[in-house]
């Protein structure tokens, strides 16, 4: 199935490879696309379950799903997850 998420701190080119590759070590998790713009993450998945598996990944590494909760610990994630996607 096809699961679109929309998620906080998105900004640039650098979260995007952060999460593409964090997405794609997800067992079931297939073509992953990001969307700066809308701020929206969209895989492909088998299992229901994943799709939680999806939600804790993206929130451990800072980009919580709209409407979680967003402290400054979750953003400051969000900004060296961004950093080190500009790295790669």
């Amino acid at each position: 199935m096809k699961t679109t998420v929309k998620i906080q701190n998105l900004k640039c080119s650098g979260c995007v490879t952060t999460i593409t590759n964090k997405m794609q070590q997800i067992e079931d998790v297939s073509n992953v696309e990001v969307d700066v713009l809308e701020s929206l993450v969209t895989f492909e998945h088998l299992k229901e379950e994943t799709l939680e598996i999806v939600r804790e990944k993206l929130s451990e590494i800072g980009y919580p799903e709209e409407g979680d909760a967003n402290g400054l610990v979750t953003q400051a994630k969000s900004y060296v997850s961004c950093a080190i996607g500009k790295m790669s």
